[in-house]
């Protein structure tokens, strides 16, 4: 697996640059506080909607912020949201899923429409109905997230157990009176978790992208936090200031397409049918 994924660096240059991407702003985000020139919520009207500069390479934005630094610093917030919402919605849909896929019957029935019953509301307007009712701030943001994105972790982790439990190796344990649970544990979750690491990894873009998406509606961290969604929100009034609102957004787009360039590289070296190429 190491060898394929050297040799997938070298052949597969949108997985690297993906991987590049990536990497940079998560270094970016942990060492913001040494990079960053100025602090991103000091606010001085004097120096109001400036255009980049040698001074401020981004901008200054409506407020007099140095819009370089509250993009380093908004890695902070939007990185760690879309990380740990996949994390969490990831282990909640791979265990709900495996046990429906494993058990079967009227317990799969019953957990599969609970999870379907999620499903049938549009993922934005769920998300924005749970944030409003419990109120807008990180934590209640990156909940309503878990909540919209569980579901689809736990159909396909569901379709992959309906095809690892009928193998041999899972037979065999039955025979030889391996319990329930160890036999979940240890043979059908370990054989089953690949398509759920594809998914997760090209996942982290679109929650990066969900989580902008409320803060831009104004439902994610409160002002003057820097988030990347809200300073697009911010730049919106200001459509003949291009770099209120174009890097940050830049940053999101580079994030979420170095995420998707990712999961499609993992895909072809997990995939068995793929992995040969490498």
């Amino acid at each position: 697996m190491l060898h394929s994924l050297k040799k997938m660096f070298k052949s597969n240059y949108l997985f690297t640059f993906g991987v590049i991407i990536c990497l940079f702003w998560i270094i970016m985000a942990i060492i913001a506080p040494m990079v960053a020139p100025y602090d991103p919520v000091v606010q001085d009207l004097t120096l109001r909607l400036k255009p980049p500069s040698s001074a401020h390479i981004f901008g200054t934005d409506n407020f007099g912020r140095d819009i370089f630094s509250r993009v380093i610093y908004g890695g902070r917030y939007s990185l760690l949201a879309g990380c740990l919402t996949v994390v969490i919605a990831g282990c909640i849909g791979t265990i709900y899923g495996a046990i429906a896929g494993y058990v079967g019957g009227a317990v799969d029935n019953v957990m599969m429409r609970l999870s379907e019953m999620i499903l049938s509301f549009p993922s934005l307007i769920l998300a924005m109905i749970i944030n409003a009712v419990m109120g807008s701030n990180l934590f209640n943001t990156m909940f309503a997230l878990v909540i919209v994105a569980w579901p689809s972790y736990a159909r396909v982790m569901r379709s992959v157990v309906l095809s690892v439990r009928e193998n041999e190796y899972v037979t065999a344990s039955e025979a030889l009176g391996a319990s329930r649970f160890r036999i979940l544990l240890k043979e059908i979750i370990p054989n089953s978790i690949t398509s759920v690491l594809i998914m997760a990894t090209t996942d982290i873009g679109n929650q990066i992208l969900m989580f902008s998406t409320l803060s831009f509606l104004g439902l994610g961290s409160a002002p003057p936090t820097p988030e990347w969604g809200m300073m697009v929100s911010d730049g919106v009034q200001y459509f003949n200031k291009f770099w209120v609102a174009g890097f940050p957004g830049l940053a999101i787009f580079t994030m979420a397409v170095g995420a998707n360039f990712i999961g499609d590289g993992l895909r072809d070296l997990l995939d068995p049918k793929l992995r040969k190429q490498f």
